[in-house]
């Protein structure tokens, strides 16, 4: 018999009908002589099976065709009343269905049920024989049916109202489950942070990291509004029958590239329970004026109260009195060992490639371990998946560009990005007629590729490689490189839980090609290698509990030197110190627990553990003496893999906070961590050359811990930030080197090693302004580190074994950062810094032995160089802002250092004419202008 038109049905169609309430009650049962199906499908087309029943029980079928498309079904009944056939072979599928009381009608429902009587107590609550209201409402009437106001039926919608679930009467839920995923329609990356609000209901949910949400809804009708920074507002209109996913597609908003903002999310830095974290987007170097016009996050993070560096032109970072070698600097996961290119004054990462930072100075996440001062979590874009698009610039000193590149529609892209540079006329702009003639040049690449498999998988991988050369003598060209590779694939478990998987290799080299007028030709490398495997989780155990765990693991290989012999002319005789070998694991678990409205904490614990393998020899030392040749007690050998020593122990994760005030809230936190790797230099500052050095036999791990508190306020509707923290850091087991000492290609290094004692505290303050014409924000930062070395022999002893000022022991810091944005396409931008001069060991007097003049010198650290401050300003430029344009521009005019203040960056002394002078070098002593184009497209 042939199936019949719905058309007549258009007062109850599928939602994309015009919408009205849905009819009636709860379906009548169907009376006995209710006809009888047989059948069996085997992946049989949805519309075959029901042409089938229809043919079967003489009855007429009233659906749309396009409700069963695309569907199959798998069933096998015989002698079944019709009904019963029914309930199974749409059991799949979002259809339900209504049969007249003649039993010769049929109809299709999507989503929704079909009520003929109203129930008892539908025109107000019945009563029992003695005027009682009756506790439940029978089991039978729920979920209750729906209606429409006439104002949500006659409303004009761009957008159809979407049918969530499939309507069940025999569900007794009066709530349901709404899930799934935001997701950024351009990036197709997910959207964190983003705030769900159902209109009229006091009820606000906030996606995770992966963009998931879930909400507990009334069966009906709703509005669902969607808001985070840089995305555009939007709405759905949603009807719910029974639990469900929707995912949200949403746009960038228009407005998000004129905010100077480090927060993502609006109150995170009252919300939040972690102390001392920063954000920062890449976009927001933008319209900051650095050196040469360059876009640089880590040069941005400095600005920001508890980082800073020793100096200018310092290739490391010192956070909260931190030495440089206890920052963990990842690059999509995987460890990046020197984020600069050309001493310092550049970063190595390629601003468009760059999505941003997520900075931890002081709650470290559980999953973070290795060192002691800090985490930085840099994370790259995801591709474009819609369109091929591309972002660049040419500056005076490098030329940087980033493609996207959709691979497969919605859900796969590829980044590629490559920078380089020729600096040679910066060294001869230099303040040092030594470095006039000398070269230096530097690239970087970058490749990502990011999949979304399907709303529960997805993939990344990356590539990375940056690589300097820089010869500042006329005999030796210096080179560094770093390289990385990793691919994570994120996995949603179910709807508490997801997974990531990382794989990661990381590479540091250094060398140096000497090529001498005599015979002394040589040519030195170093390296370090490390593998890292991941695997964590997160479980949302209920509204109160989100778990993370894990375990983690890492190998290191370590070549700690070569010399070779540069042609066979060469009389350099050839060294190779021996490899060094480690592992180094972790298991983790931390539990983030809502205890009450004002109070959320979080807790983890981490055990770390290390060993050192072989093979290679280690010495041993007589106990109670100092490390040195005259003390030498034996030389043991370990064989390939063989254990050489071992350390490790828990690490505690514990921090809260507390709201004092919905927009006021006071936090606290306590960790401490192990670091097993070490940098050996005995520079002032950071320098390429620098090695890393595994914990071995003789030399301990680091140890330290830190407590903060802090006071977080936001004002005017969270444009304004306030924060106020406090910090205690202790350190144990930290190196410094003895006067004169030979590191490098040194087979017995810890002969010149001190290990002692390191303390630093601080107060920072920060104030923002987010939104508006004029942004930016305030930061000061008071803060003291000492470190102590102590022994009971006067040539492991420094300034007496007392506490002394460390090399970047600065008190007083402050950074201001501005922008005002005069209309559309026309901003400027000011830097002002000004900081405490780092100490410095002078000569305070000579004296004469055997007919040679010495110098003696103070206590190490007595004395300071000049104090520190710098103005910078900017203009930017941006082209019209039509839409159908073939890229979009902007120019940016900066002059660094405008006041052309000469700072010094080091202090040293000669001898002339048998007197002692006193000499400074500065990086930058003159206004330095720089103009760069920028574009998209």
């Amino acid at each position: 018999m042939p199936h019949h038109s719905l058309s007549l049905m258009g007062s109850f169609a599928a939602p994309k009908k015009k919408f009205f309430f849905i009819l009636m009650f709860t379906i009548g049962l169907l009376n006995a002589q209710e006809k009888s199906v047989s059948a069996t499908f085997e992946n049989t087309s949805l519309k075959e099976a029901i042409l089938e029943l229809e043919r079967q029980s003489g009855s007429y079928f009233y659906f749309l065709d396009e409700w069963l498309a695309d569907k199959n079904v798998t069933a096998s009944f015989i002698d079944e009343p019709l009904s019963s056939a029914l309930v199974k072979i749409l059991d799949e599928s979002d259809l339900n269905f209504y049969i007249t009381d003649k039993k010769n009608k049929v109809f299709l429902l999507k989503n929704t049920l079909v009520y003929d009587e109203l129930p008892k107590d539908f025109f107000g609550k019945a009563r029992d024989s003695i005027g009682r209201e009756p506790t439940a409402t029978p089991i039978g009437l729920r979920p209750p049916p729906v209606f429409f106001n006439d104002e949500v039926r006659q409303k004009k919608r761009e957008q159809e109202v979407i049918a969530i679930g499939k309507a069940d009467r025999t569900s007794s839920q009066t709530s349901f489950e709404l899930s799934g995923r935001a997701i950024n329609t351009e990036s197709g990356e997910p959207i964190s942070d983003l705030a769900i609000r159902v209109r009229g209901a006091n009820q606000v949910t906030i996606t995770d990291q992966n963009g998931n949400y879930k909400l507990k809804l009334p069966p009906g009708y709703h509005v669902l509004s969607a808001s985070a920074m840089g995305i555009e507002d939007a709405e759905r209109e949603i009807i719910i029958y029974n639990d469900g996913t929707l995912d949200l597609y949403l746009e960038e908003g228009v407005e998000q590239l004129k905010e100077v903002v480090v927060e993502a999310d609006a109150a995170s830095n009252v919300e939040d329970a972690v102390t001392g974290s920063e954000k920062i987007e890449s976009e927001q170097s933008k319209n900051i004026p650095l050196v040469l016009g360059e876009r640089d996050i880590l040069q941005v993070a400095k600005t920001l109260p508890g980082i800073s560096s020793a100096g200018e032109g310092a290739s490391g970072i010192n956070v909260r009195g931190g030495k440089t070698d206890q920052n963990l600097i990842l690059l999509d996961d995987a460890i990046i060992y020197n984020p600069t290119h050309f001493f310092g004054i550049f970063q190595a990462l390629n601003p468009f490639a760059t999505e941003g930072v997520n900075i931890y100075k002081g709650s470290v996440p559980v999953e973070f371990g290795g060192r002691l001062s800090s985490v930085f979590d840099i994370r790259t874009k995801n591709g474009n998946v819609e369109k091929f698009s591309g972002e660049g610039s040419i500056g005076p000193v490098t030329g940087n560009l980033a493609l996207e590149i959709p691979i497969e529609k919605e859900k796969s892209s590829l980044v590629v990005g490559a920078r380089g540079a020729y600096a040679d006329w910066i060294l001869r702009s230099l303040d040092d007629e030594s470095l006039n003639n000398r070269n230096a040049s530097f690239f970087d690449g970058i490749v990502k590729y990011h999949h979304r498999i399907d709303d529960n998988n997805e993939i990344k991988a990356t590539g990375y490689y940056s690589r300097d050369d820089f010869s500042i003598t006329s005999d030796s060209l210096y080179h560094y490189s770093n390289g990385l590779a990793s691919i994570r694939w994120d996995h949603k478990l179910n709807d508490k839980t997801n997974r990531v998987l990382f794989v990661g290799n990381s590479d540091y080299r250094f060398g140096i090609d000497f090529d001498g007028e005599s015979n002394t030709d040589f040519e030195l490398d170093y390296g370090i290698n490390e593998t890292q495997l991941k695997y964590k989780l997160r479980t949302l155990l209920n509204d109160r509990h989100t778990l993370d765990y894990g375990i983690t693991s890492k190998y290191y290989s370590v070549n700690p030197g070569s010399k070779e012999p540069n042609g066979p002319e060469s009389d350099v005789q050839q060294i190779e110190i021996d490899r060094e070998q480690a592992f180094e694991a972790a298991v983790f678990i931390g539990d983030q627990f809502k205890v009450s409205d004002k109070l959320l904490v979080d807790v983890g614990l981490r055990y770390a553990f290390f060993a050192a393998l072989g093979s290679g020899s280690q010495r041993t030392y007589s106990e109670g003496q100092p490390k040195n040749e005259a003390t030498v007690r034996d030389t043991v050998q370990y064989g390939s893999g063989e254990v050489i020593k071992t350390y490790g122990g828990p690490e505690i994760r514990v921090s809260g906070r507390y709201f004092l005030r919905p927009d006021l809230s006071v936090k606290a936190s306590f960790n401490n961590a192990y670091q097993f790797v070490h940098t050996l230099s005995n520079n002032t500052t950071v320098s390429p050359i620098d090695t890393w050095k595994l914990s071995d036999l003789n030399i301990r791990p680091q140890t330290g811990y830190q407590a903060s508190l802090g006071l977080y306020k936001n004002f005017n509707d969270n444009m304004y930030e306030l924060s106020l923290e406090g910090y205690f850091k202790r350190m144990d087991d930290v190196l410094d080197f003895k006067t004169g000492a030979n590191l490098f290609l040194n087979r017995n290094v810890e002969t010149e090693i001190l290990q002692g004692e390191g303390k630093a505290y601080g107060i920072e303050f920060l104030l923002k302004k987010k939104r508006g014409k004029f942004n930016g924000w305030l930061g000061y930062t008071y803060s003291r580190s000492f470190y102590k070395f102590d022994s009971d022999f006067s040539e492991e002893r420094i300034n007496n074994g007392e506490f002394f000022p460390s090399n970047f022991d600065k008190p007083h810091d402050v950074s201001l950062i501005s922008n005002y944005r005069i209309t559309r396409r026309y901003s400027i931008s000011m830097n002002f810094v000004c900081q405490t001069g780092r100490p410095v060991t002078y000569p305070i007097g000579t004296f004469r032995f055997n007919n040679s003049d010495f110098v003696f010198y103070s206590d190490r650290n007595k004395f300071r160089i000049p104090d520190y401050y710098r103005l910078d300003i900017g203009v930017n430029i941006e082209g019209n802002h039509r839409k159908n344009k073939l890229a979009h521009s902007f120019w940016t005019i900066s002059v660094y250092n405008v006041l052309g203040r000469n700072n010094p960056y080091s202090v040293f002394f000669v001898t002339e004419a048998g007197e002692v002078k006193a000499l400074q070098s500065s990086i930058f002593a003159i206004p330095v202008p720089s103009i760069t184009y920028n574009f998209k497209f």
